[in-house]
């Protein structure tokens, strides 16, 4: 089982994150994940899917297409840095991403079909990890991270996602 990692490998500001994975075996938390985010989001209509629950904040769609987008960057991260790459990876900028992506205009069935290719690309990465790979360090957004930190970073920042959509969205 893939150990939690320490506050030192990770920016203060994944905490919350981090913080709402529970101990489990990670590859199952996150299929396991995978089946609610799709129950969740199979039951909203096309109708619903574009509310918002304040003025400025994004739709439900653009929250999944966000949690698709991150999921990959920090998937991406997660190869390099497990790969022990030490180039230096840039940052970006959620909310142009979520503009760029133009989610509102596709079904919501197409882009929860995307983030379950995600999340299945991410649990196959995260399988076949070698063991040592887990305490490489590497540098994203100009901070320390590891491989670990990453991997948990990634499973709670769709837990944080589906669980707004569930309390101030439905």
């Amino acid at each position: 089982m893939l150990q939690r990692p320490t506050k030192n490998e990770y920016p203060v500001y994944y905490v919350p994150y981090v913080d709402l994975v529970p101990e489990a075996d990670l590859v199952q938390l996150l299929q396991e994940n995978l089946q609610k985010t799709i129950t969740l989001f199979e039951g909203i209509s096309e109708e619903v899917s574009l509310h918002r629950y304040a003025p400025g904040k994004w739709s439900i769609k653009e929250v999944l297409g966000h949690i698709s987008d991150t999921e990959r960057i920090m998937s991406y991260r997660l190869l390099r840095v497990g790969r022990g790459d030490q180039t230096p990876l840039a940052g970006f900028n959620e909310s142009d991403y979520v503009q760029a992506a133009q989610t509102n205009n596709l079904p919501l069935k197409t882009i929860l079909e995307d983030f379950k290719a995600v999340r299945n690309a991410t649990i196959t990465l995260i399988q076949n990890l070698p063991d040592e790979a887990w305490e490489n360090k590497g540098n994203a957004n100009e901070t320390e991270i590891t491989t670990r930190a990453i991997a948990y970073i990634l499973a709670g920042h769709q837990m944080h996602h589906c669980k707004i959509v569930e309390d101030r969205y439905l």
